[in-house]
């Protein structure tokens, strides 16, 4: 097993050299899932003044614990005056605070007879009030870059009136599937032949991990259309990703054509599943180069390798180190096994238990096993020739996008 390579390399290798793809301007209606191109820095408080937590009474809590008249009623959205001295104001949530009003009591506290309020005494300063800039202030950072944009991150944006952001270009994608023993659903199957299952699963992940896939192609058991169609899939795609034909049969022409059209980087992983494995590039008439992935035809290989690979170099590509590199954590595991020369990516289910965090291991971890995928939360990562027994702290790779 001396030639093959380890995941560390295989990465070293796929990410050596990548930049950046270009930004572009978007809606922020058009934003979500995309990564920001630039910092943003906050042209507005948040909030923009002080303003009342709740619906209450604005006073001085120097006044507190007496009756006082109540001299305005401050709706939000309405502009406040001056408080007057020694009374209070009618106030509700999101209402501003008038000039001279340090606090808000809540309005089951208080009292009203006609147009008096009975306080309750010992009213803290600043109780129940926003201030101003409380949660951003006008010329910080709002936003860095490199963030990928979510529901909380979007709502800040909004915050702040902005319409349109700066983002990183979505990574193009060539997804090629080889092998004419491979059909797409909707044609009657031939003796011998099989349903494309990789292809609406990896389209899902890759536009998960934030890519455009712009093309699919079929590729024939066939080396010259091979390698024809690797290079209308480089020209078209900053990524050209296949399934199967990267092994050592016959029929498998994808590394050969990757050999003949440009540059081999890698072949071949010392994981499980995933094995054969090849990583290269795929030079353009224009200079630049095509990164080029060839995932194993195994659908449970090619689930594996794509969040081994193509979550990283879509990380790297769109600059978002969040999706750079898949979060670990650690569980107790619920099963038994030992590995060969091959460090092994279990799929486990995740279990949060009294006692800590719970490994659930699919019984049936074969590579043709795409059932034991759907409810993956985690990879359990097995070291080479280890054991592991019930109960066993272990390592996982969180399945997070």
């Amino acid at each position: 097993m001396a030639d093959l390579q380890s995941i560390s390399a295989a990465l070293e290798a796929l990410l050596a050299g990548v930049n950046p793809v270009e930004a572009e301007s978007v809606s922020l209606d058009a934003a979500a899932g995309r990564v920001l191109a630039a910092d943003v820095m906050a042209t507005l408080n948040v909030p923009p003044f002080d303003n009342s937590a709740m619906d209450g009474y604005a006073l001085r809590a120097s006044d507190a614990g007496q009756w006082l008249p109540i001299s305005q009623r401050i709706a939000a959205g309405a502009k406040s005056a001056p408080l007057a001295p020694g009374s209070c104001a009618r106030i509700f949530t999101g209402g501003e605070l008038p000039e001279g009003a340090d606090c808000v009591v809540m309005q089951e506290r208080v009292s009203v007879e006609a147009d008096k309020a009975l306080i309750p005494a010992n009213i803290p300063v600043d109780d129940n009030v926003r201030r101003q800039g409380r949660d951003v202030r006008q010329g910080e950072c709002l936003l860095k870059k490199g963030l990928r944009l979510e529901a909380a991150a979007l709502g800040h944006l909004a915050g702040q009136g902005i319409t349109h952001v700066s983002v990183r270009s979505r990574p193009r994608v060539a997804l090629l599937s080889t092998g004419d023993e491979i059909v797409d659903p909707g044609t009657p199957l031939a003796p011998g032949q099989i349903y494309n299952s990789n292809r609406p699963m990896l389209k899902r992940l890759l536009e998960n991990f934030g890519a455009d896939v712009v093309r699919v192609m079929s590729v024939p058991d066939d080396y010259t259309q091979t390698v024809a169609l690797l290079t209308q899939a480089a020209a078209e795609a900053d990524v050209v990703v296949s399934t199967g034909g990267v092994s050592v049969g016959e029929e498998d022409h994808v590394k050969a054509a990757l050999e003949q059209l440009g540059q081999m980087d890698l072949w071949r992983l010392a994981i499980r599943p995933g094995k054969p494995l090849a990583l290269g590039r795929v030079p353009r008439d224009d200079g630049s180069e095509a990164r080029f992935i060839g995932l194993p035809g195994n659908p449970v290989s090619g689930f594996v390798g794509a969040w081994l690979f193509l979550r990283p170099l879509m990380g790297v590509l769109m600059a978002c180190p969040a999706l750079a590199e898949l979060p670990a954590l650690t569980a107790t595991a619920n099963f038994d096994t030992s590995t060969g020369p091959r460090q092994h990516y279990m799929r486990v289910s995740l279990r949060f238990t009294p006692v800590g965090l719970v490994a659930d291991a699919f019984a049936d971890q074969n590579s043709g096993v795409l059932s034991s995928c759907i409810e993956a939360d985690a990879f359990a990562v097995i070291p080479p020739n280890d054991q592991v027994r019930q109960g066993d702290t272990v390592n996982c790779l969180w399945l997070a996008v």
